[in-house]
Order: C-alpha cells, then sequence, then structure tokens
C-alpha cells in the first residue's frame, strides 16, 4: 500500500510553520515563515501589516510542498491551525476591511465597534484563513475565545440577546460553525496557485492554537499538566466544564468536540523575551556562530547550563508585555554585578518563565482539585535540555518532551486524519501519531533551591509595579 500523508499548518504570531507528516506521525518535510513585526501605531494598539498572517502561511506552504519527496497525490487532507484570540474584519467578498488585529491589541477586551460599513463579516484568523483556502464562509467553534458571542456548553453561536448585545456581533456577521475534525472545504483555484497545495485538497477545522498543541503533544486526561511554550506561554489539563467559571483559570474548548481544557494564566510575549534577547546579542554574535556552526540556542544554551540555582543573585520579571488592564507593568532584571555573564542573563530568563508558570499552575491546580504527577512541555524551547531541566526542579516533578516539538503542527495533522477517515477517532489517531521523546527527573538539591528563590521571586511584581505606575503616571513609559 502505498504510504499517505496529511498536512498540519501551525499559523503563529512571530512564524507560520506548515509541516507534511505520514500516518506514523513522522515528519517528512517543512516549512517555515516568519512573520513582519507587529506594528504598534499607539499605545495598546497592535495589529499584523497588510496581509501578513495568510502571506506567510502561503509562502510556508509553498515552501512545505517544493521540498515533499513523494507524490502529491498521496496528500489526503490539511489541518487549518492559525493564532488565536485576533479579530479579523472582511467585506462581503471575504477580503481585509483593515489588518489583522493581533491578540496582543487592547481592543481585542472589548466588544466589536461597527465604525466601518464596508465590514460585512467579524472572524478569527482560523475564518480568514479557511476563507482564503476554500472560499467557504466556515469557521472551527473552538477558536472562539474572547469577547465573542459563543455558548461554550453547546459549542454553538448563543440565543442570549443580552450575550449577543455585550459581544456587539449580530449572527449575520458572523461564520458559520463546525468542531475540530470536521471539512472547512476544498482548497480552490486560487489557493491552489499561491500556496502549491492541491487544488480539491480537504481542509479540515482544529481549534484555537493552543488546544491543537495540546492535541498534539499527547496530553493524557489523568494527572499531567502541558506547559505550551510560545510567544504566549500557558499552561492546561483537560477538565470539566463549570459554568460558574472560576478565578484562577478559564476553560478553553478543547481539539476534542466537546471536551475542554483548563487554562492558567501563563507569560505575555513569554519565548519572544527570548527571541528579543537573541537579538540584542547583534551580529558579532551571530557571525561567531556560523563559523563554528552552533546555533544561538545551542550556545546560549550551552553557556547557561554550568551556572548555578538563582544566577548568583540576578532576578529577572518576564513582563515583556503589560496585561491590557495594566499597562504600566514592565519586565526588569534585578541584582545585577561585574560578575554575570550572558549565561547568567539567559538562564535567569528561563527561570523566570518556569517559576511564573509553576505559581500560575499550582493556581489553577489548588482551585481545580487537580494533583498533576507529570509535566509535558511543548515548542520549540522543549528541545533545550537546560530548560527543561530547570522546569523539572522548579516544580519538582518529572518534566516530559515530544519527538515533534512542533505539536501544534501534528495536532493540525491529527485533524485531518479524524475528518479524513483514516482513524477513528482522536484517541486512535493520537496513540498512533504521537511520541514522547525524554524525561527529566527534578534534582532534590535543586528543588530545595528553587523553593527558596520562589518565595523571593513571588514579591518582585508587586515591588516593580510601585515603580512602574510612578514611571507611567509621569509620562516616562512608552
Amino acid at each position: 500500500m502505498t504510504q499517505k500523508y496529511f498536512i498540519g499548518i501551525d499559523g503563529g504570531t512571530q512564524s507560520s510553520k506548515v509541516s507534511i507528516f505520514d500516518l506514523d506521525g513522522d515528519l517528512i518535510c517543512s516549512g517555515v515563515q516568519k512573520l513582519r513585526p507587529i506594528e504598534r501605531s499607539s499605545e495598546g494598539v497592535a495589529i499584523h501589516p497588510d496581509d501578513d498572517v495568510w502571506d506567510s502561511i502561503a509562502s510556508a506552504c509553498t515552501k512545505a510542498m517544493h521540498d515533499f519527496p513523494h507524490d502529491p497525490r498521496d496528500i489526503l487532507g490539511v489541518g487549518l491551525c492559525t493564532i488565536r484570540c485576533c479579530r479579523v474584519l472582511l467585506n462581503d467578498k471575504g477580503q481585509l476591511v483593515t489588518p489583522v488585529i493581533s491578540w496582543m491589541d487592547h481592543r481585542l477586551s472589548l466588544p466589536y465597534q461597527h465604525l466601518d460599513q464596508a465590514v460585512a463579516y467579524v472572524t478569527t484568523t482560523s475564518g480568514y484563513i479557511g476563507y482564503r483556502l476554500c472560499g467557504e464562509f466556515k469557521d472551527t467553534a473552538a477558536n472562539y475565545e474572547g469577547v465573542w458571542p459563543i455558548d461554550k456548553k453547546t459549542w454553538q453561536w448563543s440565543d442570549d440577546q443580552h450575550v449577543i448585545d455585550q459581544c456587539n456581533v449580530p449572527r449575520k456577521m458572523l461564520f458559520d460553525l463546525v468542531s475540530p475534525g470536521e471539512k472547512l472545504g476544498l482548497v480552490n483555484a486560487d489557493a491552489a496557485s499561491l500556496t502549491g497545495l492541491p487544488e480539491g485538497l480537504p481542509v479540515f477545522a482544529t481549534a484555537n492554537d493552543k488546544a491543537v498543541e495540546a492535541l498534539g503533544s499527547g496530553l493524557g486526561q489523568e494527572s499531567t499538566v502541558l506547559i505550551s511554550l510560545g510567544t504566549y506561554i500557558g499552561g492546561m489539563a483537560y477538565g470539566d466544564f463549570d459554568s460558574g467559571g472560576a478565578n484562577a483559570y478559564f476553560h478553553n474548548m478543547a481539539c476534542i468536540p466537546q471536551r475542554y481544557l483548563h487554562e492558567s494564566a501563563g507569560v505575555r510575549q513569554g519565548m519572544g523575551t527570548i527571541s528579543w534577547f537573541r537579538e540584542l546579542l547583534g551580529d558579532s554574535f551571530s557571525y561567531a556562530l556560523e563559523s563554528d556552526s552552533v546555533t544561538a540556542e545551542q550556545r546560549l544554551n550551552n553557556q547557561a547550563e554550568g551556572i548555578p540555582v538563582g544566577c548568583d543573585g540576578l532576578l529577572t520579571l518576564p513582563e515583556w508585555l503589560a496585561p491590557n488592564d495594566q499597562q504600566f507593568k514592565r519586565g526588569a532584571m534585578i541584582g545585577f554585578n561585574s560578575t554575570h555573564t550572558r549565561g547568567h542573563l539567559y538562564r535567569s530568563i528561563l527561570e523566570s518563565i518556569a517559576m511564573t508558570m509553576k505559581n500560575h499552575i499550582d493556581a489553577m491546580c489548588a482551585e481545580s482539585g487537580l494533583v498533576p504527577k507529570q509535566i509535558l512541555v511543548s515548542g520549540g524551547g522543549a528541545n533545550s535540555d537546560v530548560l527543561m531541566q530547570i522546569f523539572a526542579d522548579v516544580f519538582d516533578l518529572p518534566a516530559l518532551n515530544n519527538q515533534i516539538t512542533g505539536s501544534a503542527g501534528l495536532g493540525a495533522a491529527i485533524c485531518a486524519a479524524v475528518g479524513g477517515g483514516t482513524y477513528a477517532g482522536f484517541d486512535q489517531a493520537t496513540e498512533h501519531m504521537v511520541a514522547f521523546n525524554k524525561s527529566f527527573s527534578p534534582d532534590p538539591k535543586r528543588v530545595i533551591r528553587y523553593l527558596e528563590l520562589n518565595s523571593i521571586f513571588k514579591q518582585v511584581s508587586s515591588q516593580t509595579d510601585v515603580i512602574n505606575r510612578r514611571l507611567n503616571e509621569a509620562g516616562f513609559q512608552l
């Protein structure tokens, strides 16, 4: 029998990645395209320039198809996963009226304001990209997080007029909803010419990108918490839906129909902070890396590995992107002296991410009653043995990663495999397509030191908030 394949589209905040997998979840090839920097014309405004979200996905598709070594007719389907919590305004022909509004934009925490009569549809990035691929006004129900008139119990648009009025989006401006694994349509001729995808290829719905990543990482149903390392770093665990709400987590629709994820608070601009630090090192650092064939991440991890817990007194507060309701917040590095090296700074950022997620996930677990026995870490950062060991030591739990670090792309491919009927359901598909890599055990001595460090770390934000409020009020902050 000829081998068959599935495509997973993973459209992110910093880059779009398109991967092609076989039926066992083995990566055949991929294409990556970086997005252009987010445009910030004024405080709180954040947009993707021009049509960059679509352009990056089209380019990544073209690269993946160019490198695909087999017959394109053996590709059975494509799963579509894109950035969540964005807002896209389209005219009646499905064209952008304004550039895509990023999840970082303060307007996304507010109801939609209908200020432009050219706007006929209000949708998500998955709705927009799905329309570009198939020409159908359909979208996954599981990508409507934020101010949308969605009923999370029924996975349908709410018929409660109060909810509709609060969100200010009438039904006629919304796409039709489908569930993860259901067909959005077929790749049309225009999309095929721009992406290299075979015309007529079925496109299947997934969910919001974090939920798709949870599926592709193999997050289990019991005693496991997932830490998703992306531009936004989040913590997730499967749980039941409670319409009464919670304080330390929110209910996120999973990439399995009628299932839910509990999601903790996270780190905004989390892995983006690491990208920021790497770019600050400049061209001379990059040129040195090219000369000895070592990546920036490898060099930094090598330098951080021998640094002790607490980085010789250096603490980082990873608040590089302020919340919409606390725009005065800023990140900080505290405790510099002349003994600190590039490795100290880098490890301090990693420690701050791990401790922040430990505190958020502890709050979620205390409220939900979950007692985790291990943590699963996904995303490109999970390639770092240094970071994986820090997570194990900070959480005092085994930390596990995947063989495929692009879990969102694999999760999207799993949706296509289920939707196309190759596997009978999500459990069977996950069993066949997801493989784990290795586990990192906590070191008892470092566990004790991190407990001591975290007790200090928890106090930092309240102290820096006082200073940052004064800087903001005095007009010194951008």
